[in-house]
Formats: structure tokens, C-alpha cells, sequence
């Protein structure tokens, strides 16, 4: 007879926030956005951090349920994060979750990429997310339930022409992700990244706009699904986050419509 199993606690619903807070930064639009609208609605309770407050007023104003709050607060001062971080979990509660979804893209050539486009990519992308990483894990920061999820992008993984500060940026994001995951596993801490592809926000507007329609037509052809939208990779953070990826750290989930499958 084969040995009894012991008995194995049973997870409630994989995508159910209620009673959960999560800090989102880059709230204010595109993916940001819509992922706090989709915690919202599952039940969560939001921080919405950002720079500019009235765009964050616009979509708490669009959040299910009650209890959100807005920050308005520049990732730039890295140093200051962690502070920052235990007066939100002071006045509001622990903390759930963290999605640093907050960056800055730039396609600039090698031969006129300076040192300062660099800093300033590093700055917010990866300086920033370990700033949120090392302000999350300060004691009565996070509760129980400690999920960090950072928004990267495909480009850390191929090559583009005149994106090696940004792909260089996102790079380091994921390997921040990986270090972060082994370092804080004991605090039970998950920590892992998404890896986005092009999806339809203003910025890829703005891209779109900007170029010979054949040439944007290219682009498209390069993803077998087409470009995406922001909750395509909102739901994507949301899964991470909860309990459905509770035996998930250290990885890094492609969602780009079949980009790095060609």
C-alpha cells in the first residue's frame, strides 16, 4: 500500500485581490494603467504612484471599490524610495504586492548615445526597481502575501538598432529579477519580470506616427499575433502577482504576440 500523502493546504481563487494593497508605479498610462484598473476589479486596493498627479487622478477615478490612493512622486530620487515606501505602509498598511511598471524608451544610435542617456535610462528602469525591491522588503513594508513584479521588454532579449541604452536597461531589470529572487526567497519574497512587447500605448503611437508606412507595416508583419494592447501584458502581471504563480520566482514571462518566436 502505497504511503498516505499528507494533507496539502488548498490555494482560494488564483486571481482574487480582496483585501490586498499593491503599489503600482507608471499608473498613470499604458500598462501601468491597466493593470491597476484589473487589480481594482478582482478586489485589490491600489497605490498609484507616478509624476503626474492629475493623470492619476483620472484613472483612480475609474477603479472599482474604495480605499485607493494617489503618489505623486519622482522615481528619479532612488535613494529617497525606501523612506517612501515605509510612510505609504505606515499611513495605509503593508503592502501585497509591487509592480514597477514606470520606464522611459529611447532609440538613440551608438554613434551619438552619450553617457547621460544611459544614467537616465539605468536611472528609472533598473536603479529605480531595486530602490522599490530594497524599500518592499524593510519590516512591516510587505505582509504575508510579497509579490514584486517588474515590467521589462523584449529588447533585453534581441537585438534592435539604436536601443542598446534602453535594451541595456531592461537587461539589467531582468537580471536584477534573478539576483532578487534567490536573495529574498527566504523573507518569502517573490520577485520576476515581464518581458513586453510592442503594444498599442501613446508612446508606440507616437512611433508609429513617425515613420514611412512601409516601414511600420514591417513591423507589425514581425509579430505573428499582431501588436498588442497594455492588459494583454497587464494580465500577464496580474497572474504573477497572485496565488495561480505562488511556486513562480526569478523568471522572466514573454508576452510580445510571437516577436522572439521568429
Amino acid at each position: 500500500m502505497a504511503p498516505e500523502r499528507p494533507p496539502q493546504a488548498v490555494p482560494g481563487p488564483v486571481m482574487d485581490f480582496t483585501g490586498r494593497l499593491v503599489l503600482v508605479t507608471g499608473a498613470s498610462s499604458g500598462i501601468g494603467r491597466e493593470t491597476a484598473i484589473l487589480l481594482a476589479g478582482m478586489g485589490g486596493r491600489l497605490i498609484l504612484a507616478g509624476r503626474r498627479r492629475p493623470a492619476l487622478e483620472a484613472v483612480s477615478a475609474e477603479l472599482c471599490g474604495s480605499g485607493h490612493r494617489i503618489e505623486s512622486f519622482d522615481l528619479n530620487d532612488a535613494d529617497l524610495i525606501p523612506d517612501w515606501l515605509r510612510q505609504v505602509a505606515t499611513e495605509e498598511g503593508p503592502l501585497d504586492g509591487l509592480v514597477h511598471s514606470a520606464g522611459i524608451h529611447a532609440m538613440t544610435p551608438l554613434r551619438v548615445v552619450t553617457s547621460a542617456d544611459f544614467e537616465s535610462l539605468f536611472r528609472v528602469n533598473a536603479i529605480a526597481g531595486a530602490a522599490l525591491a530594497k524599500g518592499f522588503r524593510q519590516r512591516n513594508v510587505c505582509t504575508g502575501f510579497k509579490s514584486i513584479v517588474f515590467v521589462s521588454s523584449v529588447l533585453a532579449l534581441v537585438g534592435q538598432p539604436a536601443t542598446s541604452a534602453y535594451s541595456a536597461a531592461k537587461g539589467a531589470l531582468n537580471a536584477l529579477a534573478r539576483s532578487l529572487a534567490a536573495e529574498l526567497a527566504r523573507e518569502r519574497i517573490r520577485v520576476n519580470a515581464v518581458a513586453a512587447g510592442l503594444v498599442d500605448t501613446a508612446m508606440t503611437r507616437k512611433l508609429r506616427d513617425g515613420l514611412p508606412a512601409p516601414q511600420w507595416a514591417a513591423i507589425e508583419a514581425m509579430h505573428p499575433l499582431g501588436i498588442g494592447a497594455p492588459v494583454d501584458v497587464a494580465r500577464a502581471i496580474v497572474f504573477l502577482l497572485g496565488d495561480g504563480a505562488r511556486w513562480i520566482t526569478g523568471t522572466e514571462l514573454i508576452v510580445d504576440g510571437g516577436y522572439t518566436a521568429l
